[in-house]
């Protein structure tokens, strides 16, 4: 499946300049293979934090999510980007903005924790909330599968259990789009 997004990375930061493969600890420098390794180490840090979550205090506790998920991986795991993104022609947040962006987000974590407990009400926050965090994408890779922990965390202090992950059917995300 091509995600179709454009990195400015003009500086190789993130990537290998030689192979275009991100830079990880554990010297991959072929894509599929990291692609395989990366997914086969962040469902194992996700069934931990299945059992025991990261309490999120606010936005920020993004990073710490995001580090719990890709420490093992990536010397940047936990760090916002430094590189601009944007997936088919939409920009997400520029870097600078940032502060305004986690802010927004903490307002809406605000509002979710002040909302009533009912599934209408909390199904709406946490969708908003998942926007704006989708919008923010502060990390070069595993926005993703940050944000939806992040959200499934949130979900559990309502005492709502709550799954995110897409089906691996590649027919899914293909449905979905054209749904919309």
């Amino acid at each position: 499946m091509t995600h179709d997004y454009r990195y400015d990375d003009p500086d190789f930061i993130y990537t290998d300049p030689a192979t275009g493969v991100l830079r990880n600890k554990l010297g991959i420098t072929d894509q599929a293979t990291l692609s395989s390794t990366e997914a086969l180490e962040t469902a194992a840090r996700l069934a931990e934090l299945g059992r025991h979550p990261i309490q999120v205090k606010s936005a920020l506790s993004l990073l710490t999510i995001h580090r719990a998920l890709f420490a093992n991986l990536y010397e940047w795991a936990g760090q916002l980007r430094r590189v601009e993104i944007s997936k088919q022609g939409k920009q997400f947040l520029i870097v600078a903005a940032f502060s305004t962006g986690f802010a927004h987000v903490d307002a809406l974590i605000g509002a979710y924790r002040q909302a009533d407990n009912t599934v209408p009400a909390v199904a709406r926050h946490l969708a908003e909330i998942l926007d704006s965090i989708n919008f923010l994408h502060p990390f070069r890779e595993g926005n993703g599968r940050t944000q939806r922990e992040f959200v499934r965390t949130l979900a559990l202090e309502r005492g709502y259990r709550l799954s995110l992950n897409p089906p691996t059917d590649k027919t899914f995300m293909s449905d979905t789009c054209r749904a919309r």
